[in-house]
């Protein structure tokens, strides 16, 4: 029997309203791993829903950012974190292993970051990357002293490691929400595909 129309709409509406407060109040009041529930409703529009829903739950969530808190802060949501709602929700649902889920996660969220640092930077009107690439050179020049390394890191090297955090970043918190994931939808029995071995041993 087909799902009524009713139940999808109102399951859909209810957990991209969910998710728009996730958000709003995690901005005012940080809290942490609060974060790494932002594409979790998403995801389980897709698993009762499919993609159609799970599209139509990352839309209305960033609708209401855009007038709850305005269309900056829509795009941040949509721009990485609703459209890893979207791609988390596909490949868990096909069963794709956290080898493959993963990096692909990563791959979004860094294209992801990349595009909120040049929103930034056009709202600012100053280069946020520049920014980027000092801090890091901050760091390389604390850093290599303590390894015995008294040359100054040339510009490759400092936007290598800039690039380098960005992509790190963003995998520990796909690692994180495949993790909170797994523990949580066990709990509402939902199955998602399992971690490595190593690492349910050591989750367990």
């Amino acid at each position: 029997m087909s799902p009524k129309p009713a139940l999808v709409v109102v399951e859909t509406a209810f957990l991209a309203s969910a998710t728009a407060i996730i958000f709003l109040i995690n901005f005012y009041f940080p809290l942490p791993f609060v974060r790494l529930l932002y594409p979790l409703p998403t995801v389980l529009v897709y698993w009762r829903w499919g993609g159609r829903s799970a599209w139509m739950a990352a839309i209305v969530t960033a609708l209401l950012l855009t007038i709850l808190m305005g269309p900056t802060r829509s795009l941040q949501y949509l721009i990485p974190h609703g459209l890893q709602g979207v791609l988390l929700g596909y490949l868990w649902r096909r069963g794709v292993s956290w080898f493959v889920s993963v990096p692909i996660g990563t791959m979004l969220g860094s294209l992801g970051t990349t595009f909120q640092l040049v929103l930034v930077s056009v709202l600012l009107g100053e280069n946020v990357w520049l920014y980027s690439i000092i801090q890091a050179s901050s760091f390389l020049n604390w850093l290599l002293p303590q390894w015995g390394i008294l040359d100054q890191p040339d510009l490759i090297a400092i936007q290598a490691l800039a690039i380098a955090g960005i992509i790190g970043g963003n995998f520990i918190y796909l690692l994180l929400v495949h993790i909170g994931a797994w523990l949580l939808f066990d709990r509402l029995q939902i199955s998602i595909p399992a971690p490595p071995q190593w690492l349910e041993t050591l989750l367990q």
